[in-house]
């Protein structure tokens, strides 16, 4: 039986799914995909910026994993992928701008003096005095990074390189992310009997392999874009735009999908459900048919964030640390202008000098900021007009640029981003233990197993796999 799917959310999971879907199921099969806004990609967006695709959502993908580049061979597209030039990250703290140091684990340091540059002598000192601490036994338990680290090695390593490096990835804090979830290398260390930060850091840095350093992070040439037509034509599946999915229910061997709006809904009957979409939404869905997923699932929290993208004119110079472009700069929670004034970002990458080939039509430079952090809430309920200005006061802080923009652009990322609390990794195994006793239903996406792009395509094609396998053996 060929069967009919909907696949509910039309972000890169769900869009990842409807293709494995298509692939294994075979082109009998009727896919639906159903998204609520008027777009697909879901947070992955790319923007003409001076003349010029350019992404405002995730920004690369960790290349070390293999889904995103897989994908990319399989829809024909691996030629366009690109990778950063050799540019060096910095981070904003203690009031100086310093080179990301290397020799550390998501910013926590292997030895002391790896991250003399960017820590004042007491906070090297904190790190040095664990030495003298008696063993971390965690016991198999999760714990908050922030928890564990201001305990052990001090403050300064999560206000001034945990949290900026976390706050990039999550836009989070680091007092309520959880150890497991987010620095699970770090864990695994300390699981396998490091018994001190450092220890665990060494333990947990990647061993250099022979001959040339394979890149780290990917991208393709002219955005994400790319890779979502390719997956959506291979998918070939019915699109319904702008519908929300208000309920969904059982009904004897498959569902009935309450969509669109609430004076006039329509009904999809299916086979089988993916559902593809943030914490939130498919709490909402659950909450009927799998109650036990859609209480765990109402734990998972969001934050918010908002992307600047800027094109300055041909010919501006991007920073350089120590000789070498930057490409780009994390700020520390708390850091101020000169004149006492709070950043208003938390980061910028210098895109032309990180991707070569990313300049606008004209030459123009390009760059983007981040702005929002967990529980910060503020700034991001500015107009654009205003968050352009603070924006570029900070930039004008930060490397002394002053440029006047050829072109703009501001996206706004409501709810954007999981929070991958203490206990994240047992909440997602109760989750996906109910919904796997449902037949016919799966669940994707960035609320899972990790915010990247690689992590939300392993999701949808999961998810994927265990509906063909209830639909080619009913009952199993």
């Amino acid at each position: 039986m060929a069967g009919r799917v909907a696949v509910v959310g039309g972000g890169v999971a769900g869009l990842a799914a409807a293709h494995r879907l298509r692939r294994e199921l075979g082109a009998e099969a009727e896919i639906v995909l159903v998204e609520q806004t008027s777009r697909l990609g879901g947070k992955l967006r790319t923007v003409e910026l001076a003349g010029r695709p350019y992404d405002l959502g995730a920004e690369a993908f960790l290349a070390r994993r293999p889904e995103v580049l897989n994908l990319a061979e399989e829809l024909g597209v691996r030629t366009d992928v690109v990778h950063p030039a050799g540019a060096a990250a910095t981070v904003r703290a203690g009031g100086r701008t310093q080179r990301l140091p290397g020799g550390t684990v998501m910013g926590v340091p292997a030895e002391a003096d790896s991250v003399a540059g960017v820590l004042s002598d007491a906070g090297i000192a904190a790190v040095r005095a664990e030495a003298e601490m008696p063993p971390i036994e965690l016991g198999g338990a999760d714990i908050s990074v922030g928890d564990l680290l201001r305990a052990r090695v001090g403050d300064e390593v999560v206000d001034r390189l945990v949290e900026p490096l976390l706050g990039g990835v999550y836009a989070g804090d680091a007092n309520r992310l959880g150890l497991r979830a987010t620095v699970p290398a770090l864990a695994k260390a300390l699981d396998d009997g490091a018994g001190w930060i450092t220890a665990a850091a060494r333990a947990a840095l990647p061993t250099p392999k022979p001959g040339a350093p394979q890149p780290v992070f990917g991208a393709f040439r002219d955005g994400y874009r790319e890779l979502l037509d390719r997956l959506l034509i291979a998918a070939d599946v019915e699109v319904r735009l702008g519908l929300p999915v208000r309920a969904m229910v059982r009904t004897g061997e498959g569902w009935r999908l309450e969509i669109g709006s609430a004076p006039a809904p329509e009904h999809l009957d299916v086979d089988a459900v993916v559902l593809a979409v943030p914490a939130p939404a498919a709490r909402k869905l659950l909450q009927d048919p799998v109650p036990a997923a859609a209480a765990k699932l109402a734990e998972v929290e969001l934050a918010s964030m908002v992307v600047v993208g800027l094109a300055l004119p041909p010919g501006t110079q991007l920073p350089e640390h120590d000789g070498t472009p930057a490409s780009g700069a994390l700020i520390a929670r708390g850091e101020r202008h000169s004149g006492g004034t709070p950043f208003t970002a938390k980061a910028f990458t210098f895109s032309s000098n990180k991707w070569p080939h990313l300049r606008g039509s004209g030459g123009e430079v390009l760059l983007r900021g981040s702005v929002g952090r967990f529980g910060e809430t503020e700034d991001l309920r500015l107009d654009d007009e205003e968050l352009l200005r603070r924006v570029r006061a900070d930039l004008a802080e930060l490397t002394g640029i002053t440029a006047e923009p050829v072109d703009s652009a501001v996206l706004r990322w409501g709810g954007g981003l999981p929070q991958y609390g203490v206990g994240h990794l047992d909440l997602v195994a109760d989750v996906e233990r109910e919904v796997a006793g449902v037949p016919g239903l799966a669940i994707a996406g960035a609320a899972l197993h990790g915010v990247g792009v690689p992590a939300c395509v392993a999701t949808g094609e999961v998810a994927a796999t265990s509906i063909t396998r209830d639909l080619v053996q009913p009952g199993r």
